[in-house]
């Protein structure tokens, strides 16, 4: 019998979802990693994971799809083991940046459909297999969901604001959760990254540079998937034992008031 943890991580196929399959490998777990599509990136991330001394299992899903997720934990299960560790960190952001009157309904219904609903409904489909369990899955840490959301869940970004809205309910979500599956022992998390380097942040850099050089952040550089990933193996580890719901926040000071 596998004595091993299992995690899944949505969207790992490049930058912070990747880096988190990599560390949680090396914490221990055997990683399921999705994303919507095959890919060579794909690919190359779970034969990376492999190479931490992890199994792999990669699974194509449709986060939006809801549908999908109960046969997606039993897919998983059926080739590593039950899920035991959640990391949602599949996700969109907006078809175009503009202005707020100017914002499509498709791309709003986009960002909702993904990154809360998605979301909220793939951790009520975990809630309810650890719910239907007289013991925790999984050897070593305890249950948990750690759920990515973004330093956008609190501050407002007028051009792209169909995915603050999204990444403020996804944050209250996290929230709920954290309360109703703390007496099974489940730890929720969320993780707000702030400006990290990324090959989606790279449109965005060199105007940022100039601003963080100007005490937009407390650390004037951008953060690394793998800062990230530090925060989520902390959390997926049980190395915060007594905490539930509060955001932990990987964004160099951004999100502290200050004058």
């Amino acid at each position: 019998m596998n004595e091993r943890p299992v995690a899944l991580v949505t969207g790992a196929r490049r930058g912070i979802g990747r880096a988190i399959a990599l560390e949680l490998a090396s914490a221990g777990f055997d990683i399921a990693i999705t994303d919507i599509a095959a890919s060579a990136e794909l690919d190359d991330a779970r034969d990376a994971v492999t190479t931490r001394g992890a199994r792999c299992a990669v699974q194509l899903s449709d986060l939006a799809d809801i549908a999908q997720h109960d046969s997606l934990f039993g897919a998983i299960e059926e080739r590593l083991g039950p899920v035991t560790c959640l990391v949602n960190n599949a996700g969109v952001s907006v078809m175009s940046r503009g202005d707020l009157l100017d914002v499509s309904p498709e791309s709003y219904d986009r960002c909702l459909q993904v990154n809360t609903r998605g979301t909220f409904f793939l951790m009520q489909a975990f809630g309810r297999r650890i719910a239907r369990t007289t013991a925790a899955p999984g050897a070593n840490y305890p249950p948990s969901i750690i759920t990515i959301t973004s330093s956008n869940a609190v501050a407002a970004s007028v051009q792209r604001g169909e995915y603050c809205v999204s990444k403020a309910g996804l944050s209250m979500a996290t929230t709920l959760f954290s309360l109703r599956l703390a007496d099974f022992g489940v730890g929720v998390y969320e993780v707000q990254p702030g400006f990290i380097e990324t090959e989606m942040t790279a449109p965005s850099k060199a105007r940022y540079d100039v601003q963080m050089e100007h005490g937009l952040t407390a650390i004037k550089r951008w953060g690394t998937p793998q800062e990230v990933a530090s925060a989520v193996r902390t959390l997926a580890t049980g190395g915060l034992p007594y905490s539930i719901g509060q955001p932990i926040r990987i964004d160099g000071g951004l999100l502290v008031h200050k004058y």
